[in-house]
Formats: C-alpha cells, sequence, structure tokens
C-alpha cells in the first residue's frame, strides 16, 4: 500500500512535536521515559541555585532540580521539586540540604536520609529543607566583627595620631630635637670613655694578671685554712675551753667566799689594815734614808756607832 505525502508529513510533524516535548522536558531535567520520583522541599532564599542543578546522596548525583517557583502564599519563599532518579529508600523524615559546590560552582542539593524506622519517603512527599553554611558565609561571619573591631582601631589610631600631632608642637620638637642632639653627644663620650678604659686595660694587662694570680693564691690559702680548720678537733679544743671556765669560775668563787691568800688579802681587813700600816711605815722609812743617809752608813761600818737623833732644820 502506498503512502501518500499528507501521511507521511503529519507523521513527520507528529515526530517533530513529540522530540521538542522531549528535549524541552529533558533540559529542564525530566525524563519523560523514566520513572523518576518527584519530591517538593521548601526555602528562603536559593541564590545560585537553577534548574538542572544535581541532587546528591552521600556525595552521589541521584537526580536534578527540575523546577524553581515561589510559593501561592504571599511570602517570597520558593518551592524546589527535585527529581530523584535512583530506587534508594529513606525515611519521609528525611532532609534537603542546600549547600555551595565551590567558590564559583553555585549550589546544590544534598539530601539528608535519615533512618528513624518511620515510612519511606514517596514520590510527591515533602522534604524539610535546610540551608549548609558556605565558605563565602562563614568568611563573611569571621570578617563582619573583625571588620568592626578595625573600624573601631582606625578610629582610635586616628584620635591617637590627632593627639601625637597636638603635642608635637614647635617647641616640643625643637625640645626633642635638643634632647637628641645631648644624646648623641653623651653616646659619643661614652664611646671616647669605653677607649680610654680598654687602653688603660691593656697598658695594666700585666699588673691586672698578676693581682688576679695573688687573688688566687690568696683564694688557695685560705681555702686551705679552712680544711685545716675542718680537719682539727674543734669539738676537742671547745670541750678544754669549757673546761678550763669551769675551773675559772671556781677560782673566782673560792676568791669571793675569802678562801686562800687571794681570798684573805680581799676579804681580811686587818690583814689589809696591816699591810697598809706596813706600807706607810716602809713609805717614812724611805723618807728618812733620803733626808739621812749618814745615819745609814753607819749601821753599814763595821763599827758601832752610837745612834743620835738628828734635828731637823
Amino acid at each position: 500500500m502506498k503512502i501518500s505525502k499528507e501521511v507521511k508529513t503529519a507523521v513527520l510533524v507528529l515526530s517533530g512535536i513529540v522530540l521538542l516535548i522531549f528535549g524541552y522536558n529533558y533540559l529542564k531535567g525530566q525524563n519523560l521515559l523514566d520513572s523518576s520520583r518527584v519530591f517538593i522541599t521548601e526555602y528562603h532564599n536559593v541564590e545560585g541555585l537553577t534548574p538542572s542543578m544535581p541532587v546528591t546522596i552521600s556525595g552521589k548525583v541521584v537526580g536534578k532540580v527540575s523546577k524553581i517557583n515561589f510559593k501561592n502564599d504571599g511570602s517570597a519563599d520558593l518551592m524546589v521539586e527535585l527529581l530523584v532518579d535512583t530506587d534508594y529508600q529513606f525515611s519521609k523524615n528525611s532532609k534537603a540540604e542546600l549547600y555551595e559546590t565551590g567558590l564559583i560552582g553555585g549550589k546544590a542539593v544534598a539530601i539528608m536520609p535519615a533512618f528513624d524506622g518511620a515510612e519511606n519517603a514517596k514520590s510527591g512527599d515533602k522534604l524539610e529543607g535546610t540551608l549548609k553554611a558556605g565558605l563565602s558565609e562563614l568568611v563573611n561571619q569571621k570578617l563582619t566583627p573583625l571588620q568592626d573591631k578595625l573600624g573601631s582601631m582606625l578610629v582610635s589610631a586616628d584620635a591617637l595620631l590627632k593627639n601625637i600631632n597636638t603635642l608635637l608642637d614647635d617647641k616640643t620638637k625643637s625640645s626633642l630635637k635638643a634632647s637628641i642632639s645631648g644624646l648623641n653627644e653623651t653616646i659619643v663620650e661614652f664611646k671616647v670613655t669605653a677607649k680610654s678604659l680598654n687602653g688603660l686595660i691593656a697598658d695594666n694587662d700585666s699588673s691586672l694578671n698578676k693581682s688576679l694570680k695573688n687573688v688566687e693564691t690568696i683564694t688557695a690559702n685560705f681555702s686551705t685554712v679552712s680544711d685545716s680548720i675542718a680537719n682539727s678537733n674543734v669539738g676537742e679544743t671547745i670541750k678544754n675551753l669549757e673546761s678550763t671556765l669551769k675551773k675559772f669560775n671556781s677560782i673566782l668563787g673560792n676568791i669571793e667566799s675569802g678562801e686562800g691568800s687571794m681570798g684573805k688579802l680581799l676579804k681580811d681587813e686587818a690583814l689589809y689594815n696591816n699591810l697598809e700600816g706596813a706600807t706607810g711605815e716602809l713609805e717614812a722609812l724611805l723618807k728618812d734614808i733620803k733626808l739621812h743617809p749618814k745615819r745609814y752608813f753607819r749601821i753599814l761600818s763595821k763599827k758601832e756607832i752610837p745612834y743620835s737623833e738628828e734635828e731637823t732644820k
């Protein structure tokens, strides 16, 4: 049977229409020949998320984002339709997490499967939408307080510089220059003094070496004397000294009580009076010898000469 041109044209047009519909849906992420499951989730903001962006489970791509539409409740919230190709089962309490794929790679949706024993998710179920902070958001969170602190620091630094400029007027600057000049002169004088001191040390190097050797010798001698003192029987010496002190105390006690010659001499008043009288008579005798020496020459001669008292003038 011969097919007319009109039938061929109709078949060709219908085929083109079917291919156009299939291609259009495929570009939107829908495969009309595949029995994919459809899940709905909701976000406040999906900046960077576009249709055909991947849907993953544990990092594995299992589908695509098919539609992004506004909710019909007067809010700015967005409804996102997810096409999941895999028959992997997870709980309806699972979450759909929106995350950044990279610094410039846009965003994607990751299904965080839950295994809590609840009913498995079916096509058409709504999954709770969550947002994972991306790198740029984390950087913004860290930089915002740092920026505020930096601003306050700049204000403080500006105030400090103004105060310094106010403080450093012409008079202060001239005084500061004079102080720095005086400091330079002091440093120069210190250098000259240091050079003189170095020359003095160099000139008296031999004397200093001798002095140091003498100090070493004295230290060695002192160490020897210290060793000798340490090795000597100091305890026995102290015991002997204590014994001597006890005997001396005993002698002093005897003298105090009037015992012995010294005690009687100190305590016996009669003996003291006799000694005092004898001292007086001895003094008179010496005085008489000085006045009448001839009288005593007679005593020393062999010839006895009668004693006669001479009158004193």
